[in-house]
């Protein structure tokens, strides 16, 4: 009993911590009153929206009011991001973010020269989200030197699947190639479901799709990880080499992070940022994190997490020139 109770009391110690700034948040204005929306852009039941969850349940405890996760899919995305971009700046309105919808899409629909992040202000990185190459399993390539000779000798016909044209797998894709210097067929889906469907059903080749869609099926032999597409390797998968181990540079880190529409005040931005870090660093959360096959990755600072997506967007912009994208 006394062990329950203290961890409760440490529980209740941190969310006071947390909670003591509230008042100072907006001048007068105590923040936050009411519940945060926090958006996802994606359908319920995906990798971001497993991530999102766990996350916004503690924060609530953390922030002592509701952090509903409000799922807005569609377009890629863009409609979550393009909603949360033109709410109010007052920090009842968040977005749980990934590269594609807030810098890949803008980038890519003719947007090159124009800074992507202008909309929002950075809060924290979440998680990082590993991305594996993979191959169906009865093609004839063990590993990324196999493939890359395989495509060599094949020119377009191999494919490779995304989840929609400016996707992060279809510009992860696409960059290998430009790096190896093969032609490979791009293949559109309206998702990453039915692209591993027909992958499993062997009418596609090869895909890079994220480490808890596919660890699965890679220890069920359903399909054969290559190599992997962040800069460091998978925890959850070792033995497997980076790209950049062949192609020095190769990055196509995925994570998710907490965006707010640009203007809302750096007290509540602080807020949310140690409210969002303290969740992640929550041993029960972290747990739930790493077995939907994320990274807890929280960014140090709002600053910190700025100074990535900044580079990140860099990364993009040069992934969407490789792959022939309008700019």
């Amino acid at each position: 009993m006394r062990s329950i109770a203290t961890r409760r009391a440490a529980l209740l110690g941190a969310a006071s911590a947390l909670a003591a700034p509230a008042v100072r948040a907006q001048g007068d204005s105590p923040y936050p009153v009411r519940p945060v929306r926090l958006v996802v852009p994606w359908p319920p039941g995906g990798p971001i929206d497993m991530a999102a969850r766990p996350v916004a349940a503690r924060m609530a405890q953390l922030l002592g009011q509701p952090v509903v996760v409000d799922n807005r899919g569609g377009a890629n995305g863009t409609i979550g991001a393009a909603h949360v971009a033109q709410a109010a700046p007052d920090g009842y309105t968040l977005l749980l973010a990934s590269p594609g919808p807030v810098i890949i899409f803008p980038l890519a629909r003719g947007k090159a020269e124009q800074d992507p992040l202008r909309p929002f202000v950075p809060v924290t990185q979440l998680v990082s989200s590993p991305s594996v190459l993979v191959v169906r399993r009865d093609l004839p390539a063990a590993n990324l030197a196999e493939l890359l000779a395989l495509a060599r000798a094949n020119p377009s016909q191999l494919t490779y699947g995304s989840a929609g044209p400016a996707s992060i797998n279809h510009l992860s894709a696409a960059t290998l190639a430009a790096r190896a210097g093969v032609t490979m067929l791009h293949v559109p889906y309206p998702g990453a479901a039915p692209l591993l469907n027909d992958m499993l059903a062997g009418r596609i080749d090869m895909a890079f799709l994220g480490i808890g869609l596919v660890m699965p099926m890679i220890r069920q032999g359903a399909v054969r990880g290559v190599a992997v597409g962040n800069r460091r390797r998978a925890a959850a998968l070792p033995d497997l080499p980076t790209v950049g181990e062949t192609f020095p540079g190769f990055q196509a880190d995925n994570w998710y992070g907490i965006l707010a529409p640009a203007g809302t005040p750096r007290p509540v931005v602080d807020r949310l940022h140690h409210a969002a870090v303290a969740a992640v660093r929550t041993p029960q959360v972290a747990r739930l994190l790493v077995e939907g096959g994320t990274e807890p990755a929280p960014s140090e600072s709002p600053a910190a997490f700025e100074e990535m997506l900044r580079e990140d967007a860099e990364r993009w912009r040069q992934s969407v020139r490789a792959a022939g994208l309008t700019e």
